[in-house]
C-alpha cells in the first residue's frame, strides 16, 4: 500500500510554504537583517516547540504508524540548549518562556497526540523537513548576519548524526509515502501541516516588531551621529 503522503505533503502546502516565506521577519533574515535580540527570542520559542514535539514522539514510538517516521537523529533540543547557553548564559532557563504564539503551538502539539497521535507526521514533517532542507543556508545567513564565528550559536543547524542530509531525506519521504494510511488520513495530516505552517508564522510575527525597532534603533543611532550636536539636540526636544 502506497499513500503518497510525501507528494500529498509537498503540493498541498505550497501555498502555505510561500506565505511563511513572505512574513517580514522572514524576508528581512533571508537577505541578511538578523538582529541578535529577536533572534534569540526565537531560538527560545523553537526550543519549546521542539521539546513537545520530541516529547509526544517519543511517546507514541511503539505506534503503528509513528513508528515508521521515529527518527531520534533529527532531534532538535540538545543543539537547542546549547544555543541557548550561547545566547542567554548558563542561567538561560530561568530566562525564557514560550510567546503567545509559542505556547498555542505546543498546546496543539499536546492536543493533537493525545487525540489523534497520526497528525503528529504533520508537525514532524512541517518542522524536520525544512530543517533539513535550508538549515546550511539559514546557518551562514545567521553567522554573517550576527558576526558568529566557530558555529557559535548556530548549533541547530547541525545534524551531527545524519551523515547525508539528502540522502536522509529521500529515505524520510520513501517511509512517509509507505505510511498504511487511508487518503482521508493523508488529507488530515495534510490539513495539519498547513496548520503547522500557520503556527509558524504567528511565531515570526511577533518578532517583527521588535526587529522593526531594532532597525529603526540602528538607524536612528546611525544618522544622530551623522548630524551637527546643535541639530541632535534640536531633533531631541522637539
Amino acid at each position: 500500500m502506497t499513500s503518497n503522503l510525501a507528494t500529498k505533503l509537498k503540493e498541498g502546502t505550497k501555498k502555505s510554504h510561500t506565505m511563511a516565506e513572505n512574513v517580514g521577519f522572514v524576508k528581512c533574515f533571508l537577505k541578511g537583517v538578523v538582529e541578535k535580540n529577536s533572534y534569540r527570542k526565537l531560538v527560545a520559542n523553537l526550543y519549546f516547540v521542539y521539546s513537545a514535539i520530541e516529547e509526544e514522539l517519543e511517546k507514541h514510538k511503539e505506534h503503528p504508524i509513528l513508528s515508521k517516521i521515529y527518527f531520534p537523529e533529527l532531534e532538535r533540543k540538545a543543539s537547542l540548549e546549547q544555543d541557548l547557553h550561547y545566547y542567554y548564559g548558563s542561567n538561560w532557563r530561568e530566562q525564557v518562556a514560550p510567546s503567545p504564539a509559542a505556547q498555542a503551538y505546543v498546546q496543539r502539539i499536546r492536543e493533537v497526540s493525545a487525540t489523534q497521535p497520526e497528525l503528529l507526521i504533520a508537525q514532524s514533517y512541517t518542522r524536520y523537513l525544512g530543517d533539513l532542507s535550508g538549515g546550511q543556508i539559514l546557518k551562514g545567513i545567521a553567522q554573517r548576519g550576527m558576526n558568529l564565528s566557530n558555529g557559535e550559536g548556530t548549533a541547530f543547524y547541525e545534524f551531527a548524526d545524519i551523515p547525508d542530509e539528502k540522502e536522509f531525506k529521500v529515505g524520510y519521504r520513501q517511509s512517509l509515502d509507505s505510511l498504511p494510511i487511508t487518503d482521508d488520513m493523508a488529507d488530515q495530516i495534510v490539513d495539519e501541516a498547513n496548520a503547522a505552517f500557520g503556527m509558524n508564522m504567528k511565531m515570526f510575527m511577533e518578532l517583527e516588531g521588535n526587529l522593526v525597532k531594532a532597525i529603526g534603533q540602528m538607524l536612528f543611532n546611525t544618522l544622530t551621529r551623522r548630524r551637527p550636536r546643535g541639530e541632535n539636540e534640536l531633533a531631541t526636544a522637539e
